[in-house]
């Protein structure tokens, strides 16, 4: 009955109780935009950024209390005295407020029961337990042990989830992927072909795996009630090249017990040498939290004192991290104050440039130049991993983070380059040299197939997906439509010519790697309204006559999936069926639908007109909109993101933009 539920959507539409003149339209476009304006600028920071929470699903929360466990372990009593007691009851706490009715846990709202959130959530919580007045009722407890084993047991967890609780005991050695820190040693730089946050993950996992001694739960607690009696601990034999690397993990295994002492050691050290190194000049290892979290184990391995200025630093940005504010308590998985001054700055300069010349009101200028003064401080001068791969390539670009000068990412520094395009800083010649030194810089990052990824380049080395601990959907980093538009979207409006071979390399890229229904596959966002949007923009200012079909399909493919209260959604489970799948309406997913029909030259067709009324009668009062579903992802299938300032400067870039069109556009 699916079919008969997608063609009532498309029939049954939102209709305006009256019908409004130009004027009238215009005018409370004019107000929606004024407010919002005036909201974002209220969220500024004295230093110049904005800075928007970005929290995630209840593993954070699980493995933080996990990790309390491993660094401070029971005392000769078996009683659990960690110093962060008030911050772990505050995190067992958070995970049971967002328990589903059947007892399991989410990787996104609105999303069905997942093993790993589940079964971590109940070993945290239970852990817990162990602290005066923080045991859970049993009722929701039983439910939560009930649903993992329905969901398949921990034998069905994902390999962090088993290297996580192996060790601490929870899980058997033998059913948990081996980390060796030889593969620092391996020749070829096989390191660099796994993607960033893959290393940045394995090496400190590495060490700990190899010399962390053994670690108890208070009162020999075990989760075994999780296990299945008649599920296997041996790991998934999913084709022959998996089978391949499973042998290897166990040669590897063997290799620990037997292997040369003096080859392991030395593995230990290059391991550390190249996770101290990259602590420099950064908010932490990676500065995204498992990395952070298994880089203090790493360090605590080796045996750093707690006054260790590394190991002091790597727990204060670790502990930065956390929103905590009364009872109320959340782990961010990193920080994101490029990316969201970068768009902030993008979206009022839109508007701004939109009302020149106009006695209306306009976002302060003064505003613009304090972000673009922030931002090219935040220019990346050192070189980085990605400098592996591209040797000769002068250091620019931006990170996602306040900082993390070994990881710029392609994505940041697009969307920094077009917001300084609105944006003028204090010293106009400095903004330029760093301008044009970021061009250079993001021009040498495109990968060979002509798409751009996000901090490598060709970093697609698909027979490493097959890797035992390949399971979290995120070994490589390879091109994506998304980034790609954006960066195309970048360089033709700073003044790269059209007829450049890297922009027509890039633009071959996105005609090919359409989907058959007309949109595209969206990486960082979700997500196929997240890619056809990009794609869209791109394809608009460099695609030329060869582009017009890819532009009419990607048209009609959003005017179709258009929910019938006039907004657009998507929910997170396309990725996991490999096409649009209807979710709620958003005020970011409706902005990015409205902003690809805008880049498609449609600003006044019936479905353009009904996503501008969804995004001005969902706007509060206050200028902002609200938004509970997550739009932004960290991995396929595995970990999604909520940006919270998405819902506000994504609604007022698409307005912005429509108002600026005069209302020009087709009307089909």
């Amino acid at each position: 009955m699916e079919w008969i539920e997608t063609a009532a959507r498309r029939l049954t539409v939102h209709i305006p109780a009256a019908v409004e003149t130009s004027a009238e339209r215009a005018a409370r476009i004019d107000h929606a935009l004024t407010v919002s304006a005036q909201a974002l600028e209220s969220l500024q920071q004295p230093a110049g950024c904005w800075w928007g929470d970005l929290t995630a699903d209840t593993t954070l929360e699980s493995d933080y209390i996990l990790y309390q466990l491993w660094r401070h372990q029971p005392d000769a009593d078996g009683e659990w005295r960690p110093p962060a007691a008030t911050r772990v009851r505050k995190a067992c706490e958070s995970i049971l407020r967002r328990q589903l009715p059947d007892g399991g846990w989410n990787i996104y709202p609105g999303g069905p029961s997942e093993v790993n959130a589940t079964a971590r959530a109940y070993t945290a919580c239970k852990l817990a337990g162990q602290i005066a007045g923080v045991e859970p009722d049993p009722a929701p407890m039983l439910r939560a042990r009930d649903r993992v084993l329905a969901l398949g047991g921990l034998q069905a967890a994902n390999s962090y989830t088993k290297i996580n609780f192996s060790l601490l005991g929870l899980y058997p050695r033998q059913g948990a992927p081996s980390v060796p820190p030889e593969i620092v040693l391996a020749p070829g730089d096989i390191l660099y072909e796994m993607s960033s946050w893959t290393r940045a993950i394995l090496v400190p996992l590495s060490i700990v795996q190899a010399i962390a001694k053994p670690k108890v739960t208070p009162h020999g607690v075990r989760v075994d009630e999780l296990l299945r009696p008649t599920a296997k601990f041996s790991l998934p034999k999913r084709d022959a090249a998996a089978i391949v690397f499973q042998q290897v993990d166990r040669a590897v295994k063997l290799w620990e017990k037997r292997g040369l002492k003096n080859v392991r050691a030395r593995a230990i050290r290059e391991a550390e040498r190249w996770m101290l190194e990259r602590t420099r000049h950064t908010d932490g290892l990676g500065a995204i939290y498992p990395s952070m979290m298994y880089s203090i184990m790493a360090l605590e391995s080796l045996g750093y004192p707690e006054d260790q200025p590394d190991l002091v630093e790597s727990v204060r940005h670790f502990d930065n991290l956390i929103l905590e504010d009364g009872d109320h308590f959340q782990f961010q998985p990193a920080v994101s104050p490029l990316w969201d001054t970068a768009i902030c700055s993008y979206a009022l300069g839109q508007l701004q440039e939109g009302r020149a010349g106009t006695e209306s009101w306009a976002p302060s200028p003064a505003s613009l130049t304090r972000a673009a003064d922030w931002m090219l401080t935040k220019e990346v001068r050192r070189k980085g991993d990605w400098a592996i791969k591209r040797p000769d390539l002068v250091p620019s670009g931006w990170a996602f983070e306040f900082a993390n000068e070994y990881y710029p990412d392609v994505d940041d520094t697009a969307m920094v380059l077009l917001a300084l395009g609105h944006a003028k800083a204090s010293d106009a010649k400095a903004q330029a040299r760093v301008e044009r030194r970021a061009i250079d810089w993001i021009v040498g990052m495109q990968s060979s197939d002509g798409g751009w990824a996000a901090f490598d380049a060709d970093n697609n080395w698909r027979i490493l997906n097959k890797v035992p601990f390949a399971d979290h959907n995120a070994m490589l980093d390879p091109t994506c439509p998304d980034i790609t538009g954006r960066v195309i979207d970048a360089l033709v409006k700073r003044g790269l010519p059209v007829s450049h071979a890297a922009i027509q390399h890039g633009v071959q890229f996105l005609l090919r790697s359409q989907e058959r229904d007309g949109s595209w596959y969206g990486r960082w966002g979700v997500n196929y309204i997240y890619g056809t949007f990009l794609a869209l923009r791109a394809l608009r200012v460099a695609g030329g006559a060869q582009a017009q079909p890819a532009i009419d399909n990607a048209v009609a493919w959003i005017r179709r999936v258009e929910n019938r209260d006039g907004g657009w959604g998507e929910s997170c489970q396309s990725y996991r069926d490999n096409c649009f799948v209807h979710g709620p309406s958003t005020a970011s997913q409706t902005a990015w639908a409205v902003l690809g029909l805008c880049a498609a030259g449609d600003t006044t067709s019936a479905a353009a007109e009904r996503g501008v009324s969804y995004l001005l009668e969902t706007q509060q009062p206050n200028g902002r909109w609200k938004e509970d579903q997550a739009t932004g992802t960290g991995f396929p299938n595995v970990f999604y993101l909520t940006y919270h300032l998405y819902r506000d400067y994504f609604p007022l870039l698409a307005l912005a933009t429509v108002r600026g069109s005069g209302g020009r556009g087709q009307t089909a």
